[in-house]
């Protein structure tokens, strides 16, 4: 909660505050110092402070009011430092508590008042002092507040994050159940484990399946190496149980993605299943069911070998039903029942062996492998339909080149890493501590998902779960992330490939005028399409799917051209800006950025184009370029992507 400030910028807190418990009001309470949910016991309730009477919150003082008249508590809520230093000079003791048992290193702390935390420190105060209510440090309050240079500086002063609560919560637990993911960064930075129980056996993992709805912060910890088998001391819980308890489908995902057995029984023999039955989520019943019958079935030894290989069966699959369909509507018979009961056949066993493929992933695969079986069959039809008409040489010789630079730009584009950002543990913990204590460990500069500090313009692609240097995006067509080290990769392969469906139109066209009767003028347009159906449906059907996927390939191509050539920019790059610009309100030319060095400048950067020494490009790996300083623009850093 944002707490009231004078017109001297400083924010305080009233001297009657709210407490959590039974929404009573108290005074100097640590209740009062910070939006605290009632007990965590359960599910989160907000308490009576959240929806306190803003009359009761002290009004904004002008420069002219007097602070010499007012008590220690008042000045250090206030930060108002001389009016301290003359209290405490007079003989006020810094380690005595107020009658809430909250002394003035709680105050000074929940109001990130780093000045009187040194002056208080310096003149004895505890730093590990318990009080309020839940008998908290003011370790405790500064993070329940999520002051992360409080949080910095009281652990310089020796604050040790070890120690719980009266609720049993030490700052881990803390951190993650106010989902202050860079304060919890840091503390494992700083060595805290994060599988650490509190004084109930509960680890983060299982707090934050439990009593945080949503897919953070578990996803943060399960990134951080969080067990999922862990269990607590009091009912042998696991993380998942407790998800399936709070009805957190979320959370349950992430664990049964990270892992999470299914079949572990707790203290009184239940396992997930069993207690998704007693919440009566049939959502959460449905999950776990389907999960450990794909589990049962992928123990099988053949099902295993077909996963290891499912992106190569799964092309081949793709080659089959589109081949299969291409057979059938060209087939001599005149029969178009029966060539619609052989596709609903086809169309059925395709589906059967969709529902019992093995890989759970199949869907994200299926753009790509798709592509590789029209690409098959364009070529098959070229081979088989179209040479034996006898094209020139040249004409030969140019489709092979074409056929040859689409697949190999597009497994230039599929294994090529796009520009990874990765760091070792110890470099990731590293990152974290001179960040924090730098005051730049936000999302601008550090990303909680990797871990990592972000270079320029880089992304996190959740698809990939990764960071990306200069991402343009994630494309469905080679399910690969686009970035720094394969874009030109993919420009070339969507050149290739719109090259590709010119000479299935050139093909299509010379076979219909050789074997087809045309006569536009005296068949009409529907005349000339019954015509190509009856003269070759397969080569209509290779024809239309060559002009679908010159559409797409040609439009994403020119769109791609013009970010790069005109704009300097990614695909990511641009969106963003422009809905900041609608979000402000305002039309600002994407052209005006550093990374636009003029047209030619920018595809010679980009190609990294040398033409016999006549251009040198600057060859920069953006997975290195980190920014500057702190302060940074919308152009010069990653948050714009």
């Amino acid at each position: 909660m944002d707490w009231p400030e004078d017109d001297s910028g400083h924010s305080h807190m009233h001297d009657g505050c709210h407490h959590g418990h039974g929404g009573h009001s108290h005074s100097h309470g640590p209740r009062a110092a910070h939006p605290y949910m009632t007990g965590f016991h359960g599910q989160f309730g907000k308490n009576s402070e959240q929806t306190m009477n803003l009359s009761q919150q002290p009004k904004k003082r002008s420069h002219m009011d007097d602070s010499s008249t007012w008590d220690i508590v008042k000045a250090t809520q206030f930060g108002i430092l001389e009016r301290c230093k003359e209290l405490v000079e007079a003989g006020y003791d810094v380690r005595q508590p107020d009658k809430e048992n909250v002394s003035l290193l709680h105050w000074a702390a929940i109001n990130n008042r780093s000045e009187l935390v040194k002056y208080y420190i310096s003149k004895g105060a505890i730093v590990d002092q318990l009080g309020g209510d839940l008998n908290s440090t003011p370790l405790h309050w500064a993070i329940r507040q999520g002051h992360l240079p409080m949080v910095i500086q009281l652990m310089r002063y020796g604050a040790d994050p070890a120690i719980a609560d009266g609720e049993g919560y030490r700052a881990l637990h803390l951190a993650i159940l106010f989902q202050h993911m860079a304060i919890a960064a840091y503390l494992m930075a700083k060595g805290q484990e994060v599988d650490g129980p509190d004084c109930n056996g509960q680890t983060s993992l299982m707090l934050a399946a439990q009593k945080i709805i949503g897919p953070e912060p578990t996803n943060f910890l399960i990134k951080n190496n969080a067990s999922v088998s862990a269990v607590d001391k009091v009912n042998r819980n696991t993380p998942l149980h407790c998800a399936v308890l709070a009805g957190n489908v979320d959370a349950a995902h992430i664990l049964l993605e990270a892992g999470a057995s299914v079949d572990t029984e707790n203290i009184n023999g239940h396992t997930p299943i069993d207690l998704a039955h007693q919440v009566h989520s049939p959502l959460l019943i449905h999950m776990l069911n389907h999960v450990k019958q794909e589990r049962i079935r992928s123990n099988a030894r053949c099902l295993r070998l077909l996963n290891r290989y499912r992106v190569f069966l799964q092309v081949l699959l793709c080659i089959a039903f589109f081949g299969s369909v291409g057979a059938i509507v060209d087939m001599n018979s005149e029969s178009w029942l029966l060539k619609g009961i052989l596709l609903a056949c086809v169309i059925g066993l395709t589906n059967l062996a969709l529902r019992n493929f093995p890989s759970l992933d199949f869907q994200s695969l299926l753009p790509a492998s798709s592509l590789m079986a029209s690409v098959f069959w364009m070529i098959v039809t070229w081979c088989l339909w179209f040479l034996p008409d006898g094209p020139s040489a040249t004409v030969q010789v140019l489709f092979t080149l074409n056929a040859t630079a689409l697949l190999y730009y597009y497994l230039r584009t599929c294994r090529t890493d796009p520009g990874f950002v990765k760091a070792t543990e110890e470099e990731k913990k590293m990152n974290v501590l001179v960040l924090a204590e730098a005051g730049c460990l936000g999302p601008r500069i550090f990303c909680t998902s990797c871990m990592i500090k972000k270079p320029m313009r880089t992304n996190h692609c959740f698809s990939c779960d990764a960071c990306v240097a200069k991402q343009d995006h994630h494309s469905i067509w080679t399910n690969c992330c686009i970035g720094a080290r394969n874009h030109h990769y993919f420009i070339l392969f969507l050149f290739s490939f719109m090259l590709m469906g010119a000479w299935m139109f050139y093909g299509s066209l010379k076979y219909w005028s050789i074997h087809c009767t045309l006569h536009y003028e005296d068949q009409g347009l529907w005349g000339v399409v019954s015509a190509l159906v009856g003269c070759s449906p397969w080569v209509l059907s290779i024809f239309l799917l060559a002009f679908y996927h010159t559409c797409w390939s040609g439009l994403v191509l020119l769109l791609q051209l013009y970010q790069i050539a005109f704009l300097g920019l990614t695909t990511a790059e641009r969106s963003n800006l422009m809905l900041h610009n609608m979000k402000l309100g305002k039309s600002v030319s994407l052209k005006q950025n550093p990374y636009n060095l003029g047209v030619v400048k920018n595809l010679v950067s980009f190609f990294q184009l040398r033409c016999c020494g006549l251009f040198k490009p600057a060859i920069i790996d953006w997975t290195q370029q980190f920014p500057p300083s702190r302060d940074q623009t919308m152009f010069g850093h990653t948050d714009m992507v």
